[in-house]
């Protein structure tokens, strides 16, 4: 990495600079996709996953959330930042990864350094403007917006009118960029229920062979059938 320091987002999408990049070794040990990586299978997999959604809206971005529903997050951690690398691949288009992800959270790992504000203080504080909340990731498009400080009444937060706001910030001031929100397992928070109200889909991630019907529907319903978009089977 050319910096320690994450540096915040430029005015303009279709002016963004890179600060810094990671390189392919950096992201293979991170686990982010990138084009050309050897393991094509993963590669395609996520490809698929952004080609299958795109289709869904194929006029202007969407919010897309993505929750396990297992008790492990890092399921969600890894095929929600993994979606957004993937939708951000595409020169035209760009994407924010939110992480949402309380007791788990992954963007810290990625910008390899705890910023000193995130999301849950932007929605404490009202003096924090949203572009001290958005870092570079070292992924060319690609956005991220880290979970910020601990709060004991950031779930209660995650209801409040200044989320919905933000998310509807981050869709609307770019119309090539789209929103993934990284959130806690849809079986063991409330978080998954209150967030699903503010995006267009939602997917479910299934770790294989270790889950039931029984929960596979009560996690649909738990994110409305009507933003459900898919399962996605991790091993």
């Amino acid at each position: 990495m050319s910096t320690d320091t994450p540096v915040k987002e430029t005015a303009k999408v279709s002016e963004m600079e890179e600060s810094f990049l990671l390189s392919n070794n950096e992201l293979a040990g991170l686990q982010v996709i990138y084009p050309g990586m050897a393991e094509r299978d993963t590669l395609n997999a996520f490809r698929d996953i952004r080609t299958r959604l795109l289709h869904k809206k194929p006029e202007g971005n969407f919010v897309v959330m993505v929750s396990s529903l297992d008790a492990n997050a890092s399921t969600s951690n890894f095929v929600a930042m993994n979606l957004a690398a993937s939708i951000a691949m595409d020169e035209n288009k760009s994407a924010i990864y939110l992480d949402c992800n309380l007791d788990a959270p992954h963007a810290d790992k990625i910008l390899q350094k705890k910023p000193e504000v995130g999301l849950t203080d932007y929605l404490d504080d009202e003096n924090i403007p949203v572009p001290d909340i958005i870092f570079p990731s070292g992924v060319h498009r690609l956005r991220i917006v880290p979970v910020g400080n601990p709060r004991e009444t950031a779930e209660e937060q995650f209801a409040s009118q200044r989320m919905k706001q933000l998310i509807d910030h981050l869709s609307e001031r770019y119309p090539n960029r789209y929103v993934v929100l990284d959130v806690p397992p849809v079986g063991s928070s409330v978080v998954a229920r209150i967030l699903a109200q503010y995006v267009d889909y939602a997917v479910l991630v299934v770790p294989f062979g270790k889950v039931t019907e029984r929960q596979v529907l009560s996690g649909i319903d738990a994110v409305t059938r009507q933003r459900f978009a898919g399962l996605v089977y991790c091993d």
